[in-house]
């Protein structure tokens, strides 16, 4: 029968993880909306006839969608991050006693 190892879950890095998967996510949320938002500048210019303002792009589109997903990561990281310890912790403390009783 093969055992199972539980790390332990150490509580200072869970601020650690909620940052650095709310960055990443932000980044790549702003890379892709900030494609789309130019995108759909340039078919707006095209389709009036007129130069098209990139900056549109960047200040009415990529900014505010990714203050958005930054704001929806952090809560939803910090809650599957609290969840995740304290299941951790709990499966720990069952596996401590069922070690204790053997």
């Amino acid at each position: 029968m093969a055992e199972t190892f539980l790390r332990k879950q150490r509580w200072y890095l869970i601020p650690v993880r909620i940052v650095l998967v709310t960055f990443i996510v932000t980044l790549l949320s702003f890379a892709v909306s900030l494609l789309l938002g130019i995108f759909g500048v340039l078919l707006a210019a095209k389709v009036r006839g007129v130069h098209p303002n990139m900056t549109l792009a960047y200040r009415d589109v990529a900014l505010p969608i990714a203050g958005i997903v930054a704001a929806i990561v952090v809560v939803s990281a910090t809650v599957m991050e609290v969840r995740h310890y304290r299941q951790t912790k709990a499966l720990g403390n069952i596996a401590d006693q069922m070690h204790a009783a053997h």
